[in-house]
């Protein structure tokens, strides 16, 4: 999540935070700053995010797509990015923000979610593996970095119920290494290998329908188990998608599904 704050310089540019050490933060609010980070921002949607916000919303994946995202190729780029849309009024507030909080605050995004920790992955091209990486990374007006309460990454994961988000999260950061490392031969959505992975992604109500009304099992074999667990769980849907895009485009072999 990107904030646009004129005075960044002030604040803490980026301290990378270790296993081991401690950050200071705490938000509540009777901070003067309360709910001011959720305004003017390029807020990245992962396809965890999505899925959460649009069953909490209790509409399509689609419905969602239409209303509340803006979908962005950058320049030399083969795969978009997907950027929450900020509401049209002076402040560009996120389109969930009240005067009394955040409407959506028990699905709201990881990136919402473990603020002002920034995380990403190191990957070790050597050993084929990633490394959690993590940056305290608070705006100048944040004054929830001045409590005096210690946290290190674990318990501020716990604390933000972020485990199952980031787990998600760094699942699909492996398929955007790979659409940077071997794309496929044109860019999103002039490509139907990219226009297929995106909608396995942040579409899993179409994948759904395609998954079973199309001749998708006709081509593809899964286990009953699995099919079943699919079609009533939306995470497994969502990490099935996953593995059928790694299949499809770059040949990586699962252990739920298998071509026919």
């Amino acid at each position: 999540m990107k904030i646009h704050d004129p005075d960044q310089k002030k604040a803490d540019l980026g301290r990378r935070i270790g296993p081991g050490d401690n950050f200071n933060f705490r938000c509540h609010a009777i901070l003067s700053c309360f709910n001011r980070c959720c305004r003017n921002l390029n807020l990245f949607l992962y396809p965890y995010d999505v899925l959460r916000l649009k069953n909490r919303l209790g509409i399509s994946s689609g419905q969602f797509l239409d209303r509340y995202v803006d979908i962005v190729l950058r320049e030399g780029q083969h795969f978009p990015e997907v950027l929450l849309k900020m509401a049209p009024n002076e402040e560009r507030t996120c389109p969930f923000l009240t005067m009394t909080g955040c409407t959506v605050y028990p699905d709201r995004p990881d990136t919402c979610r473990t603020f002002p920790i920034d995380h990403g992955q190191s990957y070790d091209a050597a050993a084929g593996k990633t490394t959690p990486v993590y940056f305290f990374r608070p705006p100048a007006f944040c004054m929830g970095r001045h409590e005096k309460r210690p946290l290190t990454i674990d318990q501020w994961i716990i604390d933000q119920a972020a485990k199952t988000h980031h787990a998600m999260t760094r699942r699909w950061a492996d398929i955007r290494r790979r659409c940077r490392l071997n794309p496929w031969t044109a860019p999103w959505p002039h490509d139907p290998k990219a226009k297929m992975a995106f909608m396995a992604a942040y579409n899993i109500d179409a994948l759904k329908t395609f998954i079973f009304e199309s001749s998708f099992l006709q081509r593809f074999r899964v286990g009953k188990e699995r099919l079943k667990k699919v079609r009533c769980d939306d995470k497994a849907l969502l990490l099935f998608g996953f593995e059928w895009i790694l299949l499809t485009v770059w040949n990586v072999q699962g252990k739920n599904i298998r071509l026919r």
